[in-house]
């Protein structure tokens, strides 16, 4: 395999679930590592029968969710509950060099697959836990979700507008958050590996991710003590200018920060007055007269459309994007020359890495997400050929 797939002949045994345990384990795959999927010999992962709108997929165990981040992975079934079952995943884990898990702590003890027992067994091994909490407090055998966690870190009362109230994301960005952590984690633990040859114990955090997401937020608060208010689309900056602007058709998002920037936007705008107007010539005015030159941009921007004004905003130096769907997100020029949507050789289109390493078009899954237990026999006989 190429060497822009640094993890070519890493084995991954991904014992997990849900989205952010398969997500990281995925990532991993498309950079190369041979990832095997451990399901149980009932239904396997949960995910596979929920998650998407597609009712059909899922009553298949094919759901659209197991399907993101299911590609490039054998799925080998087996009963763990069983002293077999236990001895054939710990062949697996002899053989591997990264254990990926999420379950919580005191499953894991039961099974005698908690992060002492394993490295006693398996001092090579680089485990690799996700969780809610993370080790050590009184929550770590809390089970929680993303939307749990948006709740826990703050995320979801800093997100909406004083009469909306607290609102969700749209997108689990906590699970899929803790998964890119997981995997940054991973290849850290990897490259000290290579010089200490031993592997080590990973502790990863939903709740601590989901406050990293708000690292300038939090520490606002922890140096001023100012809580965060809901400030629906105005940008963090609270710059004056920064935030989203209706058009005649279609919404306008403005970074308008620096100096700089609010030169440029007065010049696309053709409100060059702006520049020696003493409400908005200075930024400390600006911030007085907010409003005021909110509502003088909001004229303006009404003036054309969205899809008018962003090429000319953008091409004029302004921080700028018009409000996209997803269909239209996807669908543009830009991102359909990076590649970031990849189709398996089943013909499903999924997300690829958002990065290229040593100028790699995109990261293409190399076989087409398992069904249920597909890999079981060719893993039992490979775990029973080297035994």
């Amino acid at each position: 395999m190429s060497k822009t797939h640094p993890f070519d002949g890493l084995l991954v045994v991904d014992f997990t679930h849900v989205l952010a345990g398969p997500a990281c384990s995925y990532y991993l795959g498309l950079l190369g590592a041979d990832v095997i999927k451990v399901e149980s010999l009932t239904k396997g992962d949960a995910i596979r029968h929920r998650g998407g709108t597609d009712a059909v997929a899922a009553s298949s165990g094919m759901s659209t969710s197991y399907l993101t981040q299911g590609a490039g992975k054998r799925s080998f079934a087996v009963d763990l509950e069983s002293t077999s079952g236990i001895d054939q995943f710990h062949q697996l884990l002899s053989k591997a060099d990264v254990l990926i898990e999420n379950h919580v702590p005191r499953t894991l003890e039961r099974l005698e697959l908690d992060e002492n027992s394993v490295a006693t067994r398996h001092p090579h091994l680089i485990h690799c836990a996700m969780t809610g909490y993370g080790r050590g407090g009184p929550q770590e055998n809390t089970a929680a979700y993303d939307v749990n966690i948006q709740a826990s870190c703050g995320l979801m009362e800093a997100t909406g507008t004083q009469d909306s109230g607290p609102i969700r994301t749209g997108a689990p960005v906590l699970d899929y958050g803790t998964a890119m952590a997981a995997s940054f984690a991973v290849a850290s633990a990897l490259f000290e590996r290579a010089t200490s040859g031993k592997g080590t114990f990973i502790d990863v955090s939903m709740l601590e991710t989901g406050l990293s997401l708000m690292s300038s937020t939090v520490t606002d608060f922890l140096k001023t003590g100012n809580e965060p208010k809901r400030r629906g689309n105005l940008a963090n900056s609270r710059s004056p200018g920064a935030g989203s602007f209706p058009c005649k058709e279609g919404v306008m998002s403005l970074g308008v920060n620096e100096e700089s920037h609010f030169v440029s936007l007065a010049k696309a705008l053709d409100r060059v007055d702006w520049l020696n107007d003493a409400r908005f010539a200075e930024r400390e005015a600006r911030k007085s007269n907010a409003a005021e030159l909110a509502s003088q941009i909001e004229f303006e921007l009404l003036k054309r459309t969205a899809e008018e004004w962003e090429p000319l905003l953008q091409t004029a130096g302004v921080p700028s994007a018009r409000l996209r769907s997803m269909a239209e997100a996807l669908n543009s020029e830009h991102v359909k020359k990076r590649g970031f949507v990849q189709t398996t050789e089943a013909g499903v289109s999924v997300p690829t890495l958002p990065f290229r390493i040593g100028g790699v078009a995109a990261y293409k899954p190399n076989r087409k997400a398992p069904a249920h237990g597909e890999h079981t026999d060719e893993i039992l006989s490979w775990l029973s050929d080297d035994s």
